[in-house]
């Protein structure tokens, strides 16, 4: 499905629902056949769909083009338009999404990795707090596609294959996720309580646009296929599942839209275009290093 034919998703931020038509479409999209319910089996299923069927990726960022919070454009790249995309419009969707059926969804902000950048990290993630079952979910699709199920807002650790995932409490206060990926791992802090939408609307055009944004350096994208986890980062491809962690190089324009097409689901010819940032970009931080070559 490329389009549909009805008036479009509501604009703006916050918890607005999609249409009955909308949902329709994104649930197409994800390929949940299932009548949803408002029951814990329909939030998992539909979570783990999410991030199997939508990558996470950052090509818009990478070609300069402007991101922003507004749910309607985020359908638009997402469902109608079969692309991935960044923390911002996969939950925003998926919150929205969720609410359609009936959940009681509440957007958090995040910080990233604060446990190294601060306070200013805040804002740089948008998470989801869904009450279910008489528990309460942490449920987020735009992590880097690392969790593949939602999360009881409690301590604990889960093992979601093949990625170890815990959440605890910080010294001040606050919640932590943090998800191991072989010797390295990745963060955010947050309060259950509802987002700054302002904040998160500052950071998402400072992610999209400062020199000094991860996002802006390097090329990334990411998906999860059934008990496997695939990540890019520059011209690197990283496939982690039961039988350890692989490394392979892409070597050439080419090379990389196929893979992103094949292992991310992404038909974006125009990424082609980044190849000499890429290759640049990684000569600065490799130099001769290198990974074997597809």
């Amino acid at each position: 499905m490329t389009s549909i034919d009805c008036s479009p998703p509501p604009s703006g931020t916050g918890s607005s629902a999609l249409s009955s038509a909308h949902l329709a479409a994104y649930l197409d999209r994800i390929g949940f056949a299932d009548r949803p319910a408002c029951d814990l089996v329909t939030l998992q299923a539909i979570v783990r769909a999410h991030v199997e069927r939508i990558a996470f990726e950052n090509i818009d960022v990478q070609l300069g083009r402007a991101m922003t919070t507004d749910l309607g454009a985020a359908f638009a790249k997402l469902v109608e338009n079969k692309r991935g995309g960044w923390c911002y419009e996969h939950n925003g969707l998926l919150g929205a999404a969720l609410a359609a059926i009936g959940f009681d969804v509440m957007r958090m902000s995040a910080g990233v990795m604060r446990e190294v950048r601060s306070d200013q990290a805040m804002g740089s993630h948008l998470c989801l707090l869904v009450p279910c079952e008489g528990r309460h979910w942490l449920v987020d699709a735009g992590f880097g596609s690392h969790l593949a199920a939602p999360v009881p807002l409690q301590e604990g650790s889960w093992h979601q294959a093949p990625l170890p995932v815990s959440l605890g409490r910080t010294a001040d206060g606050m919640w932590r996720l943090q998800v191991a990926l072989g010797d390295r791992a990745m963060s955010y802090d947050f309060l259950a309580e509802q987002a700054d939408e302002g904040r998160l609307a500052t950071m998402c055009k400072w992610q999209a646009s400062d020199p000094a944004s991860v996002f802006v350096q390097n090329l990334s994208a990411q998906r999860r296929s059934g008990e496997s986890y695939f990540m890019l980062r520059g011209k690197v491809l990283t496939i982690v599942s039961a039988s350890g962690e692989e490394q392979r190089e892409i070597g050439s324009a080419r090379a990389l839209v196929e893979c992103l097409r094949d292992e991310f689901l992404l038909d974006v010819p125009d990424a082609a275009d980044l190849w000499p940032a890429i290759t640049a970009r990684h000569a600065a931080l490799f130099g001769d290093q290198a990974a074997p070559t597809t």
